[in-house]
């Protein structure tokens, strides 16, 4: 997947509108009962960052964020502002082998976990502890999200972390279609970008 390790301007980013979406399929048999089929196990987002262009000098440098990025072709991270923040996040219980932890957030609603990959962690941001004690003995890799200590947990160390992330996404369309007439007058474009999924391997215990 190419992808170009760089970020949406902040000022686009306060301004998208958009979240996670889900893609299911829903059978409604003739007694008007359903038979839901959840195609999707993770969320993709998508969000439409045109809220956040208000001036022509705001197209213009948006202009240039989408022709480095050739339009739909190469990736780039886009920090959603209503969900960049983990705390404490359990990666997993060490083992006295595994030496590899993929970074994740965990939500936790009424009882039921869901388990969201973090694979655009933010550069100086990602604290681990091992038993609830901060350590330095890893490094992590931002491209993705993978935390690697240099000698494995023992066998029962739960280990956690804290971090900011960002999400890796791509502009949904080929062409910027922006009417410069009426930037400065309010008009809202439509600017959509879409999640960015990753191929794992599940690492942690």
């Amino acid at each position: 997947m190419t992808f170009h390790n760089v970020r949406l301007d902040p000022d686009y980013e306060r301004g998208a509108r958009g979240g996670p979406r889900f893609k299911t399929t829903i059978t409604v048999l003739s007694s008007g009962h359903e038979q839901r089929n959840g195609d999707w196990q993770q969320s993709r987002g998508e969000w439409n960052i045109g809220y956040g262009i208000r001036k022509q000098e705001d197209y213009q440098a948006l202009l240039e964020f989408f022709l480095a990025r050739n339009g739909r072709l190469f990736g780039f991270r886009f920090k959603d502002w209503l969900d960049y923040i983990a705390v404490d996040e359990n990666l997993g219980t060490g083992d006295g082998t595994i030496t590899q932890f993929q970074l994740r957030k965990q939500y936790e609603p009424a009882g039921f976990v869901y388990n969201r990959p973090i694979t655009k962690p933010v550069m100086g941001t990602v604290v681990v502890k091992l038993d609830g004690v901060e350590t330095s003995a890893f490094t992590i890799d931002h491209a993705t999200g993978v935390v690697t200590f240099s000698s494995p947990p023992g066998a029962g160390v739960v280990v956690t972390a804290s971090f900011e992330f960002d999400v890796p996404v791509r502009f949904d369309e080929d062409d910027l279609e922006v009417a410069l007439q009426y930037v400065d007058a309010g008009s809202i474009p439509n600017v959509n970008i879409v999640e960015l999924r990753q191929d794992l391997v599940e690492l942690n215990p």
